[in-house]
C-alpha cells in the first residue's frame, strides 16, 4: 500500500536534512517502546526527533492498517459517508489522511494529541487538506470533556499505551461521542487482540452493532494461542530502509481492529464470512480460514466443483470477505 501523493511529499519535505544517525537512533528507541508497550508516563513522540522517526518508520505502516480498517467499514456500510471525524491520540494525523482518502467528502476533523511535536508536524502536513482540521492538545484519558461528537470516532494504536484499568471508561466515553461509528485499531499481537476483544464485548453489551471485521455478534470463536489479526504489506521508501537498517523494500504490518455502529445492518442483509489467514491455494482448489456469520470459525476447502463460490474464494486475500454462496 502506498501513501497518498500529497502526504508522501509532505513527509519527504519534513525529513529533508535530518541527520541519518540521529534518525536511526530515534527510530530504534521508538520501535523498542512500541514493541515493549512501554507505559512510563513519557510520550512516545515526546521530542521533535521522535516525531520525525515516526514519520519515517511508523506512519506508512500505521496508515496501511487504519486504511484497511476504514475500507472494511465502507464495504460493510456502503451508505456510510462521514462528514465529521474525531481521532483520539492522532499523532501527526495518520488517521485523518486515511479517512479523507476513503471519504473525500469529509468536512471537519478534530484531532486530540498530547505530543506538541506531533501536533506541529501534523498541522504542517494537514495544510494540504480541504477539510477543516482542529488540533486539540490533551490526554485521551483526561481531556475529553467538552469535545464534540462526530460521525466517525477513531482510536488507533493508543490503547496499548494506556493503563488497562483506564480502558473501559475510555471506550465508554468514545462510544458516547460516536454519532455513527467507532473504530478501534491495535497492534496485531495477542495482547492487542485481547484489548480489541474487551472493547468489542463492552460495545456489544452497550447495544453496538459490529460492522467489521466480525460477521456476527457472538463470542469470538478463536481460542488461544490463536488470535484474530490481519496484515498489510507496506512499501518502504529509501529513507525508511536506511532508518531501520532494512534490506527488503517492504514490510508487513500486523493489526487487529473492531468497528462498531449505533445503527444496525439493513434488515435482510446477508453477512459475508471473513478470511482470517493467508489463503492456501493449490491446483484447482483453495483453502480459507473463515470466521462465519453463525459464530463459528475454521478452515474450508473450495474446489472447481463449487463454481462461482470457488472463483470468489480464489480472489480472496487475508482480511477480505467471502460473499455467501
Amino acid at each position: 500500500m502506498e501513501l497518498p501523493a500529497a502526504l508522501r511529499q509532505g513527509v519527504d519535505r519534513m525529513l529533508e536534512g535530518v541527520p541519518l544517525p540521529d534518525l536511526k537512533k530515534a527510530a530504534r528507541t521508538l520501535s523498542d517502546r512500541y514493541r515493549a508497550e512501554t507505559r512510563d508516563g513519557r510520550l512516545h513522540m515526546g521530542s521533535d526527533m521522535a516525531a520525525k522517526a515516526y514519520l519515517a518508520t511508523r506512519l506508512p505502516a500505521t496508515y496501511a492498517a487504519v486504511r484497511a480498517a476504514l475500507e472494511a467499514v465502507a464495504e460493510a456500510r456502503p451508505d456510510f459517508s462521514p462528514k465529521t471525524l474525531l481521532d483520539i491520540g492522532a499523532g501527526p494525523g495518520t488517521m485523518l489522511w486515511a479517512a479523507a482518502d476513503r471519504w473525500p467528502g469529509l468536512e471537519e476533523a478534530m484531532l486530540l494529541e498530547a505530543s506538541e511535536p506531533a501536533r506541529k508536524i501534523g498541522k504542517t502536513l494537514a495544510d494540504a487538506m480541504s477539510a477543516k482540521v482542529e488540533w486539540i492538545p490533551g490526554d485521551a484519558t483526561l481531556d475529553l470533556d467538552g469535545i464534540k461528537s462526530a460521525d466517525l470516532v477513531t482510536v488507533a494504536y493508543v490503547l496499548d499505551e494506556l493503563a488497562p484499568a483506564a480502558l473501559p471508561k475510555l471506550v465508554e466515553r468514545l462510544w458516547a461521542l460516536a454519532g455513527e461509528t467507532l473504530i478501534i485499531v491495535e497492534p496485531g499481537t495477542p495482547a492487542g487482540w485481547q484489548r480489541i476483544l474487551a472493547a468489542r464485548t463492552q460495545l456489544v453489551e452497550a447495544g453496538g452493532h459490529i460492522a467489521a471485521p466480525c460477521p456476527h455478534h457472538g463470542s469470538c470463536p478463536l481460542v488461544e494461542p490463536d488470535w484474530c489479526h490481519f496484515s498489510r504489506r507496506v512499501t518502504r521508501s529509501r529513507l525508511h530502509r536506511l532508518a531501520k537498517d532494512a534490506e527488503v523494500p517492504w514490510e508487513d504490518e500486523k493489526f487487529a481492529y473492531v468497528a462498531v455502529s449505533h445503527r444496525p445492518m439493513a434488515s435482510g442483509t446477508a453477512l459475508p464470512a471473513r478470511v482470517l489467514a493467508p489463503p492456501r491455494a493449490g491446483s484447482g482448489k483453495v483453502e480459507l480460514k473463515l470466521c462465519r456469520p453463525d459464530g463459528s470459525a475454521g478452515t474450508q476447502l473450495f474446489s472447481r466443483r463449487d463454481g462461482d463460490t470457488f472463483r470468489a474464494a480464489r480472489r480472496c486475500d487475508w482480511g477480505d470477505t467471502l460473499p455467501p454462496g
